[in-house]
């Protein structure tokens, strides 16, 4: 069988990790990377992940199967005129980026959309740089495949199987649809984080009292404004149009919460946070509720048959009782692969305890 061969652009944490996932599921591939960071690039050589580093983006790729375009999302444009040239017909452009009717507008224009199937990997963290990445990061977490409509039926299978082989969830969905799902679920919820941190920024007093007694809720659902200024102005900028589609939505739900306060309208104030209450509940890793603290942590384990079992048995035998448990697939700026909710603190405190003792990697929410 053809030995697989993988080009990267960008060595970062995104791909990093997959590089590594290929690495570790194909030992065979022949792998090689252009990243500007050279740091990267010598350390990725030296640990095996890739064969070779490259100076510039050359003819070298034109031996590839799979080209990934893992470099920021600015640099893709300059990076597709230099790469356009070395691509072999037979080969499957894919990238990794958080939004993709961009990448595909640009595909089009370029004449390359019968090669491209648009990729994002909903794996992260706060930490970035290839030396924070991990094939791990990337296990039973969602990978969204977005095909040019153009691009042939077996090279999408040939990259869904691949997605597979890394150990994620390989799910198809158009472009535009990705787009729409992640303004709502990832780029509102950075700009509504955004606005409450700066809220309370502009209207805490000098002695910052709502800044030293800001901790549970509101720490909880504004961490993501941790996140990297420059990426979301660009993730924005891409993305205006779904962002104030469900931006023009929310400022009418807020107001007419307002009304429904200003009026004293407690059986809709009620309902109003039951119905969130009740489908919050419903997410695989959902919590204790939308505004209370998460009393829970993550746990990264392996992809291998009793791994969930073992950490569970651990639990139990030292008495600790779990509320609830389940596999992260999306993990945007989140770590870990088994996010665990405990009923109390003391039993998270002393979960963390005892499985970093066993030599489980644990993260606990900040």
């Amino acid at each position: 069988m053809k030995k697989l061969t993988c080009g990267f652009i960008g060595l970062g944490l995104i791909g990093g990790s997959v590089a590594k996932a290929i690495r570790r599921a194909l030992p065979d591939a022949a792998l090689f990377a252009f990243d500007i960071n050279q740091t990267a690039l010598k350390q990725a050589k030296e640990e095996g992940v890739i064969d070779r580093a490259l100076s510039e983006i050359n003819d070298a790729f034109l031996s590839c199967d799979y080209v990934f375009l893992c470099a920021p999302v600015a640099e893709n444009d300059k990076n597709l005129l230099l790469l356009r040239n070395f691509l072999s017909p037979d080969c499957v452009l894919t990238d990794v980026g958080s939004v993709k009717g961009d990448i595909h507008r640009h595909i089009d224009a370029l004449g390359l959309s019968h090669l491209f199937i648009g990729g994002h990997p909903m794996a992260g963290s706060e930490r970035t740089g290839y030396r924070n990445s991990g094939a791990g990061l990337l296990e039973n977490a969602f990978y969204i495949l977005t095909p040019s409509p153009d691009a042939a039926k077996e090279k999408v299978t040939g990259l869904r199987e691949l997605v597979l082989r890394m150990g994620a969830i390989p799910l198809l969905l158009p472009a535009d649809r990705h787009d729409y799902v992640t303004a709502a679920i990832s780029h509102l919820p950075h700009i509504v984080a955004a606005c409450l941190v700066n809220l309370v920024r502009t209207f805490d007093s000098p002695d910052g009292i709502m800044k030293m007694t800001a901790a549970g809720g509101f720490k909880d659902i504004t961490r993501i404004a941790s996140s990297s200024p420059a990426m979301w102005r660009q993730i924005c900028m891409s993305n205006a149009a779904h962002i104030l589609s469900l931006l023009d939505e929310y400022i009418l739900s807020l107001t007419r919460i307002r009304t429904e306060l200003a009026e004293e309208n407690a059986e809709a104030l009620y309902s109003f946070f039951d119905d969130a209450c009740r489908y919050r509940e419903s997410f695989i890793d959902a919590g204790s509720g939308p505004i209370k603290k998460s009393c829970s942590l993550a746990v990264d384990i392996a992809d291998e048959t009793g791994a969930l079992a073992s950490i569970a048995t651990i639990l139990a035998l030292n008495g600790i009782s779990i509320k609830n448990i389940g596999i992260l697939h999306n993990r945007e700026l989140e770590e870990g692969v088994l996010r665990i909710e405990f009923y109390e603190d003391d039993a998270l405190r002393k979960a963390a305890g005892i499985l970093k003792g066993r030599g489980y990697t644990i993260h606990e929410k900040k």
